[in-house]
């Protein structure tokens, strides 16, 4: 699910495919959308503080300004910029509410504390390595303050081979799968997907097994064996956990944000903490290790939208290096472009703009090749529609294309049409003008 302005794909194929822009993030937005920019963050300096005066004086959306912040996974930190700066200029109905969510928020992430560390003893109990990522952990770790980051289930790194383990034990604990599959659907889900769903029984929230941070489409964006080898010790309420270092968390949150089209300002917000805590991280590493893997674009849109969004410090080196990047420039507007719409449109269009946004952030010709060709590899909506016997499980290979086609092909042909009939008409018109000067 996208989130574009209504009816703009049907005026403008531009936006579904930008082209290089030249100046990044020029696009205007409203005092509310600003107001958002302003208060995502856990420091608010003297200049951003007095922003965020002057624009709490203006005839403020509020009921907008709450929907979106929850949205965007910023509550927590509105709440916390606004009330460390000016509480008394933000009208009381809606400081009484964005109060009241940031402490039920803060009562929930104790919780789903809790229920972490208790699986993660459950887990080293049996002998099953694992890493807690995002969540409570990330809070802790770069906000400073479990309360203050916005997050709904656990995440969970574990290696590939102790994936179903795992889930064996969350579900003697009282985790149910959030859908049941045979045992050739979870080999296939090992080898095609990055994580394994689990619900709790009461419903209150999921836990992801992750072996890996994104589907198979993106082509060794992380160096696993390297993340494990680079672990560190964090403290997670009183207790010790491991947690990746820096360097390689950097990059996690680039693919994280990446591979969802950066549609929420809060990974944008992980980033910008992440360097603000650490700014004496290893950046010869880090530009190292997304050189190998091919990740340079990964890394340098997280970068440059946590710089021109959040005023993120970054090297001049880095910056220069980033600037020099027509397609990063271009991918970091339309990012912007599309950061606070709030109407929401799936189909055809959002499929080809979520295709050529991943397209176009892959640099080297072979992950480029590989992404088209995940394409084409069936999903588990395929072998659902129709389950084939193992031995005949390669047709559905020529399933997926007919499939899509049957699903997008009708509003791409009618698309398709229209612009012929407007380009029709222009050249008619553009002719009747010649005859006429003749």
């Amino acid at each position: 699910m996208l989130l574009i302005a209504p009816h703009a794909w049907q005026a403008q194929w531009s936006e579904i495919m930008p082209e290089p822009a030249t100046l990044a993030l020029a696009v205007h937005i409203c005092p509310e959308d600003e107001l958002l920019l302003c208060c995502a963050r856990t420091c608010v300096d003297a200049a951003t503080a007095k922003r965020i005066s002057r624009l709490l004086r203006a005839d403020l959306d509020w009921a907008y300004v709450m929907r979106t912040a929850l949205s965007h996974g910023v509550m927590p930190l509105l709440y916390w910029s606004l009330h460390t700066t000016c509480p008394a200029e933000v009208p009381e109905a809606f400081r009484n509410a964005l109060r009241d969510r940031f402490y039920a928020n803060a009562g929930r992430n104790l919780c789903l504390t809790a229920a972490l560390l208790q699986i993660l003893h459950l887990l080293e109990g049996h002998g099953i390595p694992a890493v807690p990522c995002k969540g409570p952990v990330l809070a802790a770790a770069v906000y400073g303050n479990l309360a203050l980051r916005q997050f709904s289930d656990l995440d969970i790194l574990v290696h590939d081979r102790d994936v179903l383990k795992a889930k064996d034990l969350l579900i003697s604990q009282g985790y149910r799968p959030l859908r049941r599959r045979t045992s050739a659907e979870e080999e296939l889900l090992l080898q095609s997907r990055h994580a394994y769903i689990l619900v709790r029984n009461d419903g209150m929230f999921a836990v992801d097994l992750h072996w890996r941070f994104a589907d198979r489409a993106f082509f060794s964006p992380v160096d696993l064996e390297c993340l494990w080898e680079h672990l560190e010790p964090v403290s997670l309420a009183g207790t010790t956990v491991h947690h990746f270092a820096p360097e390689d968390l950097l990059l996690i949150l680039c693919v994280n944000g990446s591979k969802d089209s950066w549609k929420q300002l809060r990974t944008i917000c992980d980033i910008a903490e992440l360097i603000r805590v650490h700014q004496g991280m290893a950046w010869e590493r880090v530009m190292e290790q997304a050189s190998t893997l091919g990740s340079e674009r990964v890394l340098f849109l997280g970068l440059l939208l946590a710089r021109d969004l959040l005023g993120t410090y970054l090297p001049k080196e880095i910056l220069q290096r980033i600037q020099a990047s027509s397609v990063v420039k271009s991918l970091a507007a339309h990012v912007h472009e599309r950061l606070f719409r709030e109407i929401e449109v799936d189909g055809w269009p959002a499929e080809v703009e979520r295709f050529v946004f991943g397209l176009r952030l892959r640099e080297r010709v072979r992950d480029r090749v590989w992404y088209c060709f995940c394409y084409v590899i069936p999903t588990s909506a395929d072998r659902a529609l129709l389950p084939w016997p193992a031995g005949l499980s390669f047709l559905l290979c020529l399933l997926r294309p007919i499939r899509l086609t049957v699903k997008y092909g009708p509003p791409i042909l009618n698309y398709i049409t229209t612009l012929l009939r407007i380009s029709r008409l222009k050249l008619l018109k553009a002719l009747q003008a010649l005859r006429q000067i003749s």
